[in-house]
């Protein structure tokens, strides 16, 4: 059974002084109706049809089956294709970002939220930098572990975490991890660290919700964030 949303009142405040937070980028930091994956999409099958000269028809079905198989397009792509992943990447994420809307209380909340803050992705560093730029928030990132630094094996597979950890000197039980994807929390949970799910429409990021490995569960990061913070205010006004 999942936790229930939480609130100031049970237990937040204790989350405050994590020495690290990691977030997921894409349907974590912004709202999921702002799709921007649609466009992701629609290059990906466009940039596999020109690659492999198939109708995007027949592209489309093997992008989806080596995401399903693989984690990633990408991935699938590189081990039967020898695809270069980085003219895909670029390629790929090359889109309008526009639809990202202002999140002031994201925004004050990672302003007034103490320790380290990096963005665990299965993009690029790029795409990651064009969406932190429109949600102003990019000055708050130390880091951006992107699928490149992650020797493009996609999360959930429990090695990039590691390298992620050991990398970047997390220490996982001080630290939260904060996802739209309930399945990648998985392995974060494994080695330790506070979980978050970001609950989104999406059946495929639900996959995986059943378990002991997500610890919070809310629906707009922001005003979860905005309650950590105001938890620890109060705590600390009491003492």
């Amino acid at each position: 059974m999942l936790p229930e949303t939480t609130s100031p009142s049970s237990g937040l405040a204790s989350l405050h002084a994590r020495d690290a937070w990691v977030f997921d980028l894409d349907n974590t930091l912004y709202p999921a109706h702002c799709n921007l994956f649609a466009q992701i999409d629609v290059r990906m099958r466009a940039y596999i049809a020109r690659f492999l000269e198939i109708p995007e028809d027949d592209a489309f079905r093997l992008q989806k089956r080596y995401f399903r198989e693989h984690g990633t397009t990408l991935r699938g792509m590189m081990l039967n294709h020898g695809l270069d992943p980085v003219p895909f990447l670029d390629y790929v994420h090359d889109i309008d970002v526009s639809a990202v809307p202002d999140c002031p209380a994201l925004v004050a909340a990672l302003d007034a939220l103490p320790g380290r803050k990096l963005i665990y992705t299965n993009g690029s560093v790029r795409h990651a930098e064009n969406v932190l730029a429109k949600l102003g928030i990019a000055d708050h990132f130390d880091e951006i572990f992107d699928i490149v630094a992650a020797d493009y094996i996609p999360k959930p597979q429990p090695e990039p975490y590691r390298q992620l950890v050991s990398r970047h000197r997390i220490e996982p039980t001080r630290s939260v991890m904060i996802e739209d994807i309930a399945a990648n929390l998985k392995p974060a949970a494994a080695m330790g660290m506070t979980t978050v799910w970001v609950q989104t429409p999406s059946a495929w990021s639900r996959h995986g919700s059943d378990g002991d490995h997500i610890h919070h569960v809310v629906d707009d990061l922001g005003d979860w964030l905005s309650e950590v913070v105001a938890a620890a205010q109060i705590e600390a006004e009491e003492r």
